[in-house]
């Protein structure tokens, strides 16, 4: 699930429904991204400030050790920092430093490290230059054994492992020239292969214009396939170890990412750098630099600033029927109209008790879905407790 501030109610959803079926919820399987921190580094959709958010992400934590143990928790999030901007090296300083603080606020929720960080996993975006990517996994892999083992203790080869998705880069895929985007999401899906991932997201080739269309993803599809199938570099673990150029990068990744992580502990971790807008910062420094270069020539990007044709045909775009909004809202207004409303409301206060003290809010999410709560009204209890963040937190 690609969700973050409401995490905890669409996990609450899809275990509501698991046990309306009479399904055992321990059986269940998935991962919620969950990572809040990332939003109000890059995304921006989040809700509330950030430490309540905090709890939230640590409450799944805790509430999926004992109910959901074959859950992942959380994905935590490097992919739109790199969207928003970042370089290579920030995108991997930023997102360990925010699983530092993840697992730091987990320890303090009273959990064992063990208990819960094998069950932590990663995602990262995949750009275009393939060497320079191939080196941010490997270094990324090695920095968050270093710190799972020397800072935290951890004795579980698992809680060691940097699980990590991968998925190319929306942002280098360009409007103009939009078959080239081929061509971009195989270079890019190659170096995370290269890289180490275990599972991949291949664009489609018309996501600068639209939803993808059915082709595009096809081949979106089928790009995975030839690589996993024809190339025969998944036939090894680290195709490209022993490289002097690769080695060589993934020294200075992990070196200079650590210094990154050591000027955030410095300010006290990566919640109240983000306060403070460290990261933003370096974010936007670092896409205005990108953008200038483009602009200048200096930077170049085939069909856009280089190698442009004339008059060429647009992809046949996706169209979404306008119609499914509004089927959407009709089903939304049934819902609260033949629910039972005294215990929705129940649900609710319960749900207000526990956010104003100190339990874990994950039951009582449980029993606001299974009262027929919506999502909306959920957050709204949340907002008048703990207030709603209404700046960006960029400078």
């Amino acid at each position: 699930m690609t969700i973050n501030a409401t995490a905890p109610v669409l996990l609450a959803f899809y275990v509501a429904t698991a046990k309306k079926r009479g399904i055992d919820v321990r059986r269940l399987g998935g991962t919620v991204q969950n990572d809040v921190l990332k939003e109000y580094i890059a995304r921006g959709t989040y809700i509330f400030p950030p430490r309540p958010s905090m709890r939230l992400a640590t409450d799944i934590f805790a509430y999926c050790r004992e109910h959901l143990p074959s859950w992942n928790t959380i994905s935590i999030s490097g992919y739109h920092m790199r969207e928003a901007g970042s370089t290579a090296t920030q995108e991997v300083a930023f997102t360990l430093a925010d699983g530092i603080a993840y697992v730091d606020g987990a320890i303090g929720a009273g959990l064992a490290v063990d208990e819960f960080a094998p069950r932590l996993s990663f995602f990262f975006a995949s750009h275009n230059n393939l060497l320079e990517e191939v080196a941010k996994f490997r270094a990324a892999r090695r920095l968050w054994a270093t710190i799972m083992r020397d800072r935290f203790h951890a004795t579980d080869p698992r809680s060691l492992m940097l699980r990590f998705h991968t998925q190319t880069g929306g942002a280098t895929l360009t409007a103009q020239q939009p078959d080239n985007n081929v061509v971009r999401v195989a270079l890019e899906a190659l170096s995370a292969v290269l890289g180490g991932t275990q599972s991949l997201h291949t664009n489609a080739l018309d996501e600068a214009l639209a939803l993808p269309s059915e082709r595009a993803v096809q081949i979106a599809l089928r790009t995975q396939q030839v690589i996993a199938h024809e190339s025969g570099v998944a036939d090894t673990i680290d195709p490209l170890a022993g490289s002097y150029y690769v080695e060589s990068m993934t020294d200075r990744i992990e070196e200079e990412s650590r210094d990154y992580i050591r000027r955030i502990d410095e300010m006290g971790g990566a919640t109240a750098a983000i306060e403070q807008g460290f990261q933003q910062r370096e974010i936007q420094a670092n896409a205005y630099r990108l953008q200038r270069e483009m602009e200048d020539g200096k930077r170049v990007v085939v069909g856009v600033n280089a190698f442009r044709s004339e008059g060429e045909d647009s992809p046949a775009l996706l169209r979404v029927d306008a119609q499914v909004g509004a089927r959407q809202c009709r089903r939304l207004d049934d819902l609260r109209r033949n629910r039972d409303a005294a215990k929705a409301q129940a649900a609710l206060d319960g749900l207000a008790k526990a956010a104003e003290g100190s339990e874990n809010t994950m039951p009582f999410f449980v029993e606001c879905a299974e009262s027929g709560v919506t999502l909306g009204e959920m957050c709204d209890v949340l907002r008048g407790i703990w207030g709603e963040q209404k700046e960006s937190l960029v400078f």
